[in-house]
C-alpha cells in the first residue's frame, strides 16, 4: 500500500514539474514530449514498486526515448536524451537479471518432483492393506507400504519403482529424507 501512495505521490510531482517547465519556456519545449518523458519517468518508478518482469519498465523507456525524440526539436542535446534512454534501458535489463536469479527454482516433474511429496490414501486392495492408490500431481498412482495403510491416511513418497510408489505414512517419516 504505501509503495502504491509513494508511487501515485512521485507521478503527481513529477507532472507538476514537467508542467512547471513547460511553463517557464526553455524555447516553447512539447507539452507531449515532457508528459511522454513525465509518464516514462513514472513507469520505470513503478517498475520497481510492482513486480511484473519489465512490461511496465519497458514501456517506460519507450515513452521516455519518444518523448526525447519530440523534444529534440526544442534544441535539446540528442545525445544526452539517447544516452538516458541506454542508460534506462541497461539498469532495466540489470534489474530484470537480477530478479530472474532470485526466483526458485523448484523441480516440478519426475521421480524429483514425485519424491517427498505428501498426499492421502484415496483407496485401498481388497486383499492387501499394503497397497492401494493415491491421487498425487493430477494423477492416480498404485502405491505399496511396508506397514498397513487405511483410506484418507497422510502418505509420503519416499521412492518410485516402474509405475509403483513406495509410502511411508507422514509421522513415520523425517522430512528431510
Amino acid at each position: 500500500m504505501n509503495t502504491r501512495c509513494f508511487a501515485v505521490a512521485l507521478l503527481l510531482a513529477t507532472s507538476g514539474s514537467a508542467l512547471a517547465a513547460d511553463t517557464v519556456g526553455l524555447s516553447t519545449p512539447d507539452p507531449i514530449g515532457m508528459w511522454l518523458i513525465t509518464f516514462g519517468i513514472a513507469f520505470l518508478i513503478a517498475e520497481a514498486a510492482v513486480p511484473n518482469y519489465g512490461v511496465i519498465g519497458l514501456g517506460g523507456i519507450v515513452m521516455f526515448v519518444i518523448g526525447a525524440v519530440i523534444l529534440t526539436n526544442a534544441q535539446l542535446p540528442v545525445p544526452l536524451m539517447i544516452g538516458l534512454g541506454l542508460i534506462s534501458a541497461l539498469l532495466l535489463i540489470f534489474l530484470l537479471i537480477r530478479a530472474l536469479k532470485t526466483r526458485p527454482r523448484h523441480t516440478v516433474s519426475g521421480d524429483a518432483g514425485l519424491v517427498g511429496s505428501v498426499t492421502a490414501v484415496i483407496s485401498l486392495q481388497s486383499a492387501d492393506a499394503c497397497h492401494g492408490w493415491v491421487h498425487l500431481q493430477g494423477e492416480r498412482w498404485q502405491v505399496t507400504s511396508a506397514k498397513p495403510l487405511h483410506i484418507g491416511q497422510r502418505v509420503r513418497v519416499v521412492a518410485r519403482k516402474g509405475l509403483m510408489l513406495e509410502v511411508a505414512a507422514t509421522d513415520a517419516v523425517p522430512v528431510g529424507e
